[in-house]
């Protein structure tokens, strides 16, 4: 039976007995017996078995915890912490000369992204939540709500074009919690967090204009790039920290550059969070060159850790820093509700909004801003964050036991996705392919650049709960990768 412990224990010796038991657990989570987000046995299980006192059991697992194998939950007991890519070497991030680059990575990326909407395909790489995930009754009772509301006003002419009170309201209540001085007249609401992307690099950059981007980088950010006809230039991003601000700092003198988009937590493909005092640096760095940032912060309620991550708009000051987001990621990606703090772009942004769209669905907005008020969502969240650190817990240790040796993993702090590094020889494209007629979706790595990097890289989401078929999906595709690497030593 999996997770059983028959712990053997010496009575006499050089080691402690807890020590001992520790040592038998840890090695039972290593070999894979227990799997991260597993619930150990309880104390008073453990002392039956072993024969052990229960203050020693104890012993052993804040020895465990100490070693960040496992961790408690409040009345539940202990259970085995996720050990991102633990058997698999750092990865190292190949190294750039940064300099603008015309995009064209439209016709690849629209070609890869028409296989995210079959459903016989298993979805490694949409970085979205599964629908099992996702609060929906509370959904539909909001849904319920607005359409009484709705009936009886008659009312189904455009809305506010920057958005509805009531949910600007909600927002501003969440965001007190890690914003500072916001208001209700600063929020434009938005269909989705690319939309509030779109207007706001619109707002601050014209046909021509040079965009910093991380490398590698968010593909739909290069897409928009590309559709405004403007350049990027991609700066190297170490996979722990974020933006090297060195090659930043070396970039802005040499060349320049009007915007930059960046998203310093859990930043899509490679999950890092850039430490706060960088986001301090990078804001000031900036806001001394008079060069605006556009801040996604789409996955910033996404985190893995123990508080969320500060936002680079906490450290803006002279309304430099256009902050986005959306519900996207965490309640309902169809409803298509984001938002933009843009700062002093404010009025800009509002004008483009306007021209383009006139206003976002209300009726959407609504539901929104009746499911925040209600209350459920924090709790929501909580859940949400507990799954998708297990889910990428275990989608991790299934890579180090199925891919072939020399692949590299990052270890994400939040958010949706691992980004991967295969062996040199691995064709991360021709794997699509390969593994798009096996019913296996995954995104390749060189739709996030305009360089010729990452060709052998691929990134894969863990937005749902781990079962059979993606344990099956992942050795599969280990299987699949394997093979391309024979086929080139013959």
């Amino acid at each position: 039976m999996r997770g059983k412990v028959r712990a053997t224990i010496e009575k006499s010796g050089q080691r402690y007995q807890y020590l001992k038991l520790a040592d038998d657990i840890e090695s039972r989570i290593n070999n894979g017996s227990f799997r991260a987000g597993d619930r150990l046995p309880s104390l008073r299980n453990l002392h039956t078995r072993t024969g052990l006192s229960i203050s020693t059991v104890y012993q052993a697992y804040m020895e465990l915890e100490n070693r960040g194998a496992v961790e408690p939950r409040e009345k539940s007991g202990y259970f085995v912490k996720p050990r991102f890519g633990n058997t698999l070497p750092p990865l190292e991030m190949k190294k750039l000369k940064p300099r603008p680059q015309k995009v064209g990575v439209n016709l690849l990326a629209e070609s890869i992204h028409e296989a995210i909407n079959d459903p016989d395909m298993l979805p490694f790489g949409a970085a979205v939540p599964s629908m099992d995930l996702l609060p929906l009754a509370q959904l539909a009772a909001s849904l319920r709500s607005v359409s009484a509301r709705y009936m009886k006003k008659k009312e189904m002419n455009y809305g506010n074009p920057t958005g509805a009170p009531e949910l600007k309201r909600e927002i501003v209540k969440r965001a007190l919690g890690y914003q500072e001085n916001i208001d209700e007249e600063e929020v434009v609401i938005t269909n989705g967090c690319m939309d509030a992307i779109h207007l706001c690099l619109r707002a601050v950059a014209r046909p021509g204009d040079t965009i910093l981007v991380e490398s590698p980088t968010f593909t739909c950010y290069l897409q928009l790039i590309e559709d405004l006809n403007m350049l990027a230039l991609e700066v190297p991003t170490d996979p722990e920290k974020g933006l090297d601000l060195d090659l930043v700092r070396a970039s802005l003198a040499r060349h320049d550059v009007k915007a930059c988009i960046v998203c310093p937590s859990f930043q899509n493909p490679l999950g890092f969070e850039m430490p706060v005092a960088a986001k301090k640096e990078l804001v000031e760095l900036f806001v001394e060159k008079g060069i605006p940032i556009i801040e996604d912060d789409i996955y910033g309620d996404l985190y893995f850790g123990a508080a969320r991550p500060r936002t680079l708009k906490s450290f803006d000051e002279k309304g430099m820093v256009l902050y986005c987001s959306s519900f996207s990621k965490t309640l309902a990606p169809d409803l298509r509700v984001g938002w933009t703090l843009p700062g002093r772009f404010l009025k800009k942004v509002k004008r483009i909004k306007f021209n383009t769209v006139i206003a976002s669905s209300k009726f959407n907005q609504l539901i929104v801003a009746d499911f925040l008020h209600n209350g459920g969502y924090e709790r929501h969240l909580r859940r949400l964050r507990n799954a998708l650190r297990n889910q990428a817990g275990n989608m991790s240790l299934a890579i180090s036991r199925e891919f072939p040796q020399g692949t590299k993993i990052s270890s994400p702090r939040g958010g949706y996705v691992l980004w991967v590094e295969l062996p040199e020889g691995v064709d991360g494209l021709a794997l699509f392919h390969e593994a798009k007629r096996n019913g296996i979706f995954i995104i390749p790595g060189v739709i996030c650049t305009t360089t010729n990097k990452y060709g052998n890289c691929i990134r894969i989401s863990c937005g749902h709960p781990w079962n059979e078929r993606w344990a099956a999906g992942i050795e599969k595709l280990g299987g699949l990768i394997a093979d391309q690497l024979g086929r080139g030593l013959q």
